[in-house]
């Protein structure tokens, strides 16, 4: 089988193209053949050794795929050569075979494409646990929503809308605000690029609290980071929620005052750890996803697809914010 992998720290294109034997499934696990794998933000950072955490070397990224069972470890029951699923890791993806735990797939409803299927697990899965678990997200909440154009910002304007919201997108370009609005963002608010001035981030601030409307936002999902955390904190409601998701621009620092002076709560979201420590709960999470794109209520967009081979052209892509929705990369038909 062929593996795009990380074989020193760097960027995409330290990844080499390698020929490797087929793994063999151990008790309690599946080999699958990948049909398709999603590109993630996590993806750029583990090839640098940034990430939480740094696999042995060499590895290929990649973290949620989607393929056929093609056989089973000793002791699997439930599942059975052919069966189209859907896996999420840490690693691995970019291959076009790979052995999880049964524990770690779900299964991929007939008539939903390979594409979607692998573009749907991390970032749904992030949003449906953010907004639900840590947002506790209710009918007529308004939602802010940073970085809305992503993989995951998408995913949180539509289950936002979704669950009943009043969802403001923030965006860096115009192109970008008519995706959100596409998704079915109520209103968009386009910010500047970082760095930015004291007066460039209090005419942000404004921007925000504009468009979330007197009562500020109830929860605010910032998958930015950056400087522009801060001006999204002080567009919060009173007791609103500030939903940590990731930090593309970098991890802010907050004047904890505002939490104060607002009575508001800052919950990290860390997707991986929940699915481990809760695996019921993100079952049902999954199902519900796949309930709400049966109905239409979501639907993952997917902005370009690439072989194997041009996978490193992927995260490069997603590194530097040029992707809308997400990217996937094929292995077979």
């Amino acid at each position: 089988m062929k593996a795009l992998r990380s074989h020193e720290a760097g960027g995409p294109e330290t990844l080499r193209l390698d020929e490797l034997p087929d793994p063999v499934p151990g008790k309690s696990e599946v080999l699958v053949a990948i049909k398709s794998a999603a590109i993630n933000f996590p993806d750029t950072l583990i090839i640098r050794d940034l990430y939480q955490f740094r696999p042995p070397r060499p590895f290929a990224p990649g973290a949620e795929v989607a393929g056929v069972i093609e056989a089973l470890g000793e002791g699997v029951t439930g599942w059975k050569v052919g069966d189209r699923v859907v896996g999420l890791m840490v690693f691995g993806g970019l291959a076009e075979k790979i052995v999880l735990p049964a524990s770690r797939i779900h299964a991929l409803p007939d008539g939903v494409s390979f594409d979607s299927g692998a573009a749907l697990l991390l970032t749904y899965g992030t949003s449906i646990h953010a907004l639900k678990d840590r947002g506790h997200i209710k009918p007529g909440d308004t939602l802010l929503v940073l970085g809305a154009a992503g993989g995951v910002g998408l995913a949180a304007v539509e289950l936002g809308k979704a669950y009943g919201a009043r969802v403001v997108a923030a965006v860096s370009s115009e192109e970008k605000a008519a995706a959100a609005r596409a998704a079915g963002a109520d209103e968009t608010v386009i910010y500047p690029r970082q760095p930015f001035d004291r007066d460039q981030a209090k005419t942000l601030t404004e921007a925000f609290k504009s468009a979330c409307g007197p009562a500020g936002a109830q929860i605010i999902y910032d998958a930015v980071g950056g400087a522009y955390s801060e001006p999204a904190v002080r567009a919060i409601g009173w007791e609103g929620r500030y939903l940590v998701i990731g930090f593309p621009a970098g991890i802010a620092k907050l004047p904890l005052n505002l939490t104060l002076l607002k009575s508001c709560d800052v919950c990290g979201v860390f997707y991986g750890a929940f699915t481990e420590r809760d695996p019921a709960a993100n079952a049902a999470h999954v199902a519900e996803l796949f309930a709400l794109l049966a109905k239409g209520t979501i639907s993952p967009r997917i902005t370009a697809t690439y072989p194997l081979e041009r996978g490193a052209e992927a995260i490069a892509a997603l590194e530097q914010r040029a992707a809308i929705g997400k990217l996937v990369v094929r292995m077979g038909d």
